[in-house]
């Protein structure tokens, strides 16, 4: 079923080292789990939920990974650019039904985005991409289940609900 997948790969590789760690992580999973694998840059990681919005509406691919790393300086703006960038990436899986990888580093310092960028290492390109494919196959199960005309999954198979408090009710 992954064979027919298509993922894009977005990359913010501000530091160029870090980014090529997490994409050859990211992409050799993705490859290994039988998925074709596209790869574009963005400038910085607060265009990463942009770019693969734009992507969804010109392509419409399976899946997304979002790659990058933001370490913290000496501002506020490791704040700003760590929350909005997960936001908007949470806002287009949330919202859109994206399935979508989330692989920003949010780290202190250079050392800790090397060891969690390292495919040798913590690789979590590769975490990333299996995050991905995990939820396009949650997708495709809740669109074969919606296609099987059942009822939602949440719903119990019987008319009645016990309740917490030991009460049985009819539904």
């Amino acid at each position: 079923m992954l064979e027919s997948k298509r993922v894009l790969v977005v990359v913010a590789p501000f530091y160029r080292d870090i980014a090529d760690m997490l994409t050859q992580g990211c992409v050799d999973r993705l490859v290994e789990a039988g998925v074709e694998a596209t790869v574009t840059e963005v400038p910085g990681a607060l265009e990463l939920p942009i770019a693969i919005r734009i992507a969804d509406e010109m392509e419409g691919y399976d899946g997304y990974v979002a790659l990058g790393c933001v370490i913290r300086g000496e501002t506020s703006h490791y704040d700003t650019v760590s929350n909005e960038s997960a936001r908007g990436i949470m806002e287009l899986g949330i919202g859109a039904g994206l399935a979508i990888g989330n692989g920003i580093l949010t780290v202190e310092n250079m050392e800790q985005a090397q060891v969690r960028a390292d495919p040798l290492q913590k690789n979590k390109g590769a975490d990333a991409a299996d995050a991905c494919i995990a939820l396009m196959g949650m997708h495709d199960s809740a669109t074969t289940r919606r296609g099987a005309d059942r009822q939602p999954t949440f719903l119990p198979d019987s008319e009645h609900i016990q309740m917490a408090d030991g009460d049985t009710r009819h539904v």
